[in-house]
């Protein structure tokens, strides 16, 4: 009863400390309307309107809003919202003070979509609401559908004056969504607390979550109590023989049998502690030691000041054991900011990395001036002259970083030099080499020849970007111009024409006016204002929007902005542009082909086995005593080759395949000179002068090739695609005045129609929309959390499928796949849509690739609405479960969080022996957090509502590589370590008194002494099993993080099985209770803990033995035990006694250290590899540098080389000479002449008369001798005879190096 009050008690904490984060949500405040009447009317609480047609709040009397609880809020209430306040309920929204009556919604922590939903009130009750007095005279009946689980659909109608009027989803607000870019709206109350549609959605009795782990161990009691009544039955026979052949014949055991059931009880009583009932007590404290060794400051996040936080401590092991991981998109793998990157126009691509080089910028003068202030102290180490080489470079090189100027122009001497090294690196591609020009190198071209073809091409696209959204500018109090915009694809192209010189700086109701640039020669900007005619929105069946504006001088044109697919058969040259589009997509698919190849071909040379080569093992168990010992040039030498193949090895694993382009691919970003008879890439024009630069950027004759420019826009949009980023195709076309006019009446009526609304609209968008001329493509970044990209691949290499659970569109979805690395470059992306009606087909074909083994890597593509069709079908349910557990990684798009749910739950319960993971951060991901076996809750953007309902909150989904792969590991192994070692020693201490049964006549007789047994498993035995489970660390964690593959090891159940089960028991019954003293061999972590453990366990018994001897009195007690003065006086004076304990102790020692090495020599495990691996020095510094250079964004990690005598000594040397004092005064000879390192040869080292030694040179390695343009190239001044001694950094002894070699 102990034991099960304290996990009772353990657990009812977990819910307690739920039900107070449960009140933080409920005490929530928002306003509702009181209205209170006069006394005769008895109305005297707080108004809502009422269910009866007839029946309104009272019109008189004080009205106010109150500031109410979320609980307390009930159906019929009238609540007010401000801007960027959460909807506490489900509502139909009754007024609102945006433009039009549009009030915009942010539902991304119920569907995942960043893109505002725009809600209208019905126009007859708008009007009725408009105030408090309006709203409190109001006569409406509501009538609204039974609560149910359908986001994407609502049923309900509203009676206002006798106009009945329907509610849909567009008057609707659901509780989670959050009120945005509208200043106030009020609504109406229509459903509460558990009856949201968002409530209705979570699970409502979630399951009980237990460890996996639990199971083996629960099989393995039962054995144990099974073998306990085996061995007591066993013993009671035998005493009945016993009885029979001794006790009947020896007079002195007259009277003394014992009958059948009480014997076999008291063995039952002797033997009951075999089975540990401790073993769930200790393991809950040993838990509580693991989860303060889990708040590892490398998963604080210092931006939002959030540490991981364990929620409970029931599932520790599960961390290391996991095979599918379900997450969420928005929010957890994305950072909801969208980064306006890449652009093509007339057959150009450019980057646009503008914030990445304010950001380096940044960063660099922070360095520069740390580095200022360092200099102030005159250091003399070798270390300050490094750290001043490494700095000085990088400024020569980049220059100095100037801001934008209020036209937010960029100047041709910021921010970076022209034609470098991106900073930007595409996360889906990152080896792929950059090779745009920049979007500052497109607006110095733009000054340089303002009238070409090219520029006004590009100051057309410019005028596009600006001008083709629905954003509303506002202005801050610090002056700068912010926006307000529906969708953040549309902000971050409107603050990228900004930047590049269009600015938008007002939107009236009809009109956008935006300055931008003049004339070079002029400073001045120009404003003016364009009239917005019509706005064609933005549908997902659409995949477009359209605006139509009158330029200044009357002129009407339509701007259109889309998917390519949308915009592409509407261009006025659809014919060749479709065919164009066809001739990239071959090249493309070609490519993928390749890459496939690559990797199928990298599967086949790959065992199964998750471990390198076995040739490297067996070299490394050969060599393994010189690891750490020895000589070190020795080991070295034996050590080599198994550095040189364990850095091939993870140089193969840490870089996936990648086909670099071919000729034609990248002749989309060259520019074809025929006059310099060379091919021109941005990359080539570094040293280059600037007229020649300008010149030689843009062809005029390619511009006007409508041909080469749409081969190579598409081009440029695939290779967008495939780095992961987000394309638009932009188009345009004049209108005159009479077609403008007959299309406006037909748009007029469709938008004023009572039927069919939205099909009339999209007809006559259809009518407007064609003929579109080319103007451009743009590539947004939906920018991932850091480390996203970089953790999905460690966490693929750790065998573990990653799925994305999102309620966002299909397109949007598969993007972030790619950048996120979910989806490779060359993935089978199987899309399965119900609306082509092959979804069986198509299932049964790629499931049939896969078992083939035809695919390198499958991608699952499925909406929701698919996946309702396919679960309303048991054969589709069937093969689409056989399909998605075959696949690499599964999207499912557009799914409901109880849809979410229930794919977490089919692999839960139908994948045998599988772990999921779920992580989310929204309102809409509690349902599946709750049902798999671990519940991951980001603290991000979207709230805390998965953050308190999880089992652990992080606050980056980057902390989930160490969370899982190092402390979920390390837990799992202690975990399995500790319940081994609970069981071996239970095992081995009884085993001893089933044996002394044969000497006492299966009498039951103990062996020990009641007191001393009772303390057994408390006092002596439990600290060392403890600290094995609390402190075990088999592996470095630098080690887990370098070799993902090491995870394996939970997932297979290696570290704890029956198997392994039996292995212990075997050696347990080999050897006799002292061993257990020697459990610290077991652990490989050894530690001061592990050691105090070891010594107050056994000092402990010899204390133990010590006290009973002098507080016991001989009686008829223990007449068979001398425990008084038994250790003092008897056996610890006897010198054979302490001779039988050391060589007990000693023989037992050398067996388990003979079956450990045994075992390592012809079965090693992969941790007994590596624990031998990481022991060496570079080796270790690999797997570090590894992890930093992550954690950094470095450059690709080389194994170091051990360095020879030789080397050590000539680094000796030089730095002693770079120690010496500077050498600022002495006089200068004729053959002191300062020359540049680079011509310093044999020819020009001059002697003295005699010719027998060398003079002794000086140059200056300081590097303010002025840049030398953009070479980079070294200043180096002669210097004549003169008293004016030279300025060096540091004099080195050239004369005296040379002499030495």
């Amino acid at each position: 009863m102990v034991f099960v009050s304290i996990s009772i008690a353990k657990e009812g904490y977990d819910d307690i400390r739920r039900y107070k984060l449960d009140q933080v949500e409920n005490n929530r405040e928002t306003k509702v309307l009181h209205v209170y009447g006069s006394l005769q009317s008895g109305v005297t609480g707080g108004g809502r309107l009422s269910g009866e047609e007839n029946a309104s709040l009272p019109s008189e009397g004080p009205k106010h809003w109150a500031s109410v609880k979320w609980r307390e809020i009930q159906v019929g209430d009238i609540i007010k919202l401000k801007r960027d306040e959460n909807i506490p309920a489900d509502m139909v929204l009754l007024y609102s003070d945006g433009t039009n009556g549009i009030a915009y919604i942010e539902t991304m922590a119920l569907d995942g979509e960043t893109n505002l939903k725009s809600k209208q009130a019905p126009p007859s009750v708008a009007k009725c609401c408009t105030s408090e007095d309006d709203i409190a005279a109001c006569r409406a009946l509501v009538v609204v559908e039974d609560p149910n689980i359908d986001l994407y659909n609502f049923d309900g109608r509203v009676v206002i004056n006798g106009e009945t009027l329907p509610l849909t989803t567009n008057e609707v607000i659901l509780r989670g969504s959050t009120l945005r870019n509208t200043s106030t709206a009020i609504g109406m109350v229509i459903n509460t607390g558990e009856e949201c549609k968002i409530r209705m959605n979570a699970n409502k009795m979630p399951r009980i979550k237990s460890p996996a782990m639990q199971v083996i161990s629960n099989k393995i009691v039962v054995l144990l109590v099974v073998f306990v009544l085996i061995l007591a039955l066993f013993c009671t026979i035998a005493y009945q023989i016993w009885s029979e052949n001794v006790e009947e014949n020896a007079w002195y055991l007259a009277h003394a049998h014992v009958p059948f059931d009480q014997i076999i009880v008291g063995f039952v009583i002797l033997y009951n502690t075999l089975i540990p009932l401790s073993l769930y007590v200790s393991l809950e404290i040993i838990k509580v030691g693991q989860l303060i060794l889990m708040s590892d400051v490398e998963m604080y996040d210092p931006v939002s000041d959030t540490p991981m936080v364990c929620n409970t401590t029931t599932i520790l092991e599960n961390l290391g054991q996991v095979d599918y991981i379900f997450s969420d998109k928005t929010g957890t793998l994305t950072d909801n900011i969208m980064k306006f990157r890449k652009l093509s126009v007339a057959g150009y691509a450019w980057l646009h990395d503008v914030d990445i080089q304010k950001e380096a910028a940044l960063l660099q003068a922070s360095r520069e001036a740390a580095e200022k202030d360092k200099s102030n102290f005159k250091g003399k180490g070798v270390v300050k002259r490094r750290s001043k080489k490494k700095t000085s470079r990088p400024a020569l090189e980049s220059g100095f970083v100037s801001e934008t100027s209020s036209s937010s122009i960029l100047r041709s001497d910021s921010v970076r030099r022209s034609g470098s090294v991106s900073l930007w690196k595409s996360t889906a591609r990152p080896s792929k080499v950059q090779a745009e020009m920049r979007t500052e190198e497109l607006l110095k071209f733009m000054q340089h020849r303002p009238h070409s073809i090219f520029t006004k091409k590009a100051k057309f696209f410019l005028l596009s970007l600006a001008l083709c959204h629905t954003c509303l500018p506002e202005v801050q109090e610090s002056g700068e111009v912010d926006f307000q915009a529906a969708s953040p694809d549309e902000l971050a192209l409107v603050k990228a024409a900004q930047e590049l010189g269009f600015m938008v700086v007002d939107r009236p109701a009809r009109s956008i006016t935006l300055t931008y640039p003049g004339e070079p020669d002029s400073m001045e900007q120009i404003t003016e204002s364009y009239d917005i005619l019509d706005v064609i929105e933005f549908s997902s069946k659409r995949k477009r929007m359209s605006i139509i504006v009158r330029f200044p001088n009357g002129k009407i044109c339509i701007f259109c902005k889309g998917a390519d697919s949308a915009i592409m058969p509407r261009l006025k040259l659809a014919p060749l542009a479709m065919e164009k589009k066809k001739e990239v997509h071959r090249r493309s698919s070609a490519r993928k082909s390749m890459e496939a190849d690559q990797a199928l071909r990298r599967l086949s040379e790959h065992s199964p086995r998750t471990s390198f080569s076995r040739p490297s093992m067996s070299l490394s168990r050969r060599s393994r005593k010189s690891i750490g010992n020895g000589r070190p040039s020795m080991a070295s030498a034996k050590l080599q080759p198994i550095r040189d193949e364990l850095d091939s090895w993870l140089k193969q694993r840490e870089h996936d395949v990648d086909v670099e382009a071919g000729p034609e691919d990248l002749s989309a970003y060259q520019s074809p000179r025929t006059s310099m008879n060379r091919m021109s890439f941005a990359s080539d024009r570094r040293f280059s002068s600037y007229d020649d630069d300008m010149d030689d950027i843009v062809d005029e004759a390619l511009v006007l090739d409508d041909s080469s420019v749409f081969e190579r826009c598409f081009q440029h949009i695939d290779d967008f695609a495939s780095e992961g980023l987000r394309t638009l195709l932009f188009g345009y076309r004049f209108l005159d005045e009479q077609e403008y006019n007959g299309w406006k009446k037909i748009y007029l009526d469709a938008t004023t129609s009572l039927v069919d609304r939205q099909k009339l609209i999209e007809n006559a968008g259809e009518m407007i929309e064609q003929n579109f001329e080319l103007a451009g493509a743009t590539a947004i970044e939906d920018k991932l959390q850091k480390g996203v990209p970089e953790t999905v691949d460690k966490l693929r290499r750790a065998n573990i499928k990653i799925w994305m659970l999102t309620g966002d569109k299909r397109e949007t979805a598969i993007n972030i796949a790619q950048s996120a690395r979910i989806a490779k470059n060359y993935s089978e992306v199987v899309i399965l849509d119900h609306k082509t009606g092959e979804v069986e087909q198509r299932m049964a074909t790629t499931l049939l690739d896969i078992s083939k083994g035809a695919i390198a890597h499958s991608v699952i593509v499925v909406d929701g609405q698919t996946l309702s069709e396919i679960d309303a079908n048991e054969t589709l349910a069937l093969l689409f479960f056989d399909l998605v557990v075959l696949a690499d990684s599964v999207i499912c798009c557009r799914a409901s969080p109880s849809q979410k749910a229930s794919l977490v739950k089919k692999i839960r319960t139908k994948v045998k022996n599988s772990i999921t993971l779920a992580i989310g951060d929204g309102a809409n991901d509690i349902a599946m957090i709750q049902e798999a076996h671990v519940g991951i809750g980001v603290s991000g953007k979207e709230g805390l509502q998965a953050a308190r309902i999880s089992d652990y909150s992080i606050a980056q989904f980057r902390f989930l590589q160490r969370l899982l792969l190092v402390h979920g590991r390390w837990n799992y192994i202690r975990t399995g370590k500790y319940i081994l070692a609970t069981f071996w020693k239970e095992l081995m201490f009884y085993l001893v008194q089933a044996i002394y049964q044969k000497w006492a006549g299966y009498t039951g007789t103990s062996l020990f002494e009641s007191t001393s047994l009772t303390v057994f498993n408390t006092l002596f035995t439990s600290l060392p099993v403890i600290f094995l489970g609390i402190f075990e660390q088999d592996l470095n964690a630098s080690t887990l993080l370098a070799v993902p593959e090491l995870y394996t090891q939970g997932q297979r159940n290696e570290g704890f099985n029956i198997k392994k089960y039996i292995g212990w028991m075997f050696m347990a019954s080999s050897e006799s209770m002292i061993i257990f003293f020697t459990i610290i061999l077991e652990m490989h972590n050894k530690t001061c803990m592990s050691a105090i453990g070891w010594l107050v366990s056994i000092g402990g018994w010899f204390l133990w033995t010590l006290f009973l001897s002098a507080i016991y009195k001989p009686g008829k007690m223990y007449p068979l035990y001398p425990i008084k003065d038994g250790f003092i006086k008897f056996f610890g004076h006897d010198l054979l006694w302490w001779m039988v304990l050391a060589i007990s102790l000693s023989c037992l020692i050398l067996l388990e250290i003979s079956v450990s090495s045994v075992r390592k020599a012809f079965w090693p495990t992969d941790t007994d590899i590596f624990q031998a691996l990481q022991k060496d020095k570079l080796i270790k510094q690999r797997f570090e540098e590894t992890i930093r250079a992550e954690q950094e964004g470095g450059a690709e990690v080389e194994m170091a080389k051990e360095k020879t005598s030789m080397e050590t000594r000539r680094e000796g040397e030089i730095q002693a000479l770079l120690d010496r004092p500077r050498v600022m005064g002495e006089p200068i000879t004729d053959a002191e002449i300062v020359r540049s390192p680079v011509d310093m040869n044999e020819s020009s080292v001059i002697r003295s008369a005699s010719g027998n030694h060398l003079t002794r040179r000086k140059f200056s390695t300081d590097l303010h001798g002025g840049r030398g343009g953009a070479s980079g190239e070294y200043e180096m001044m002669a210097m004549a005879r003169s008293s004016v001694p030279p300025k060096t950094r540091h004099s080195v002894d050239i004369a005296e190096l040379l002499g030495r070699r």
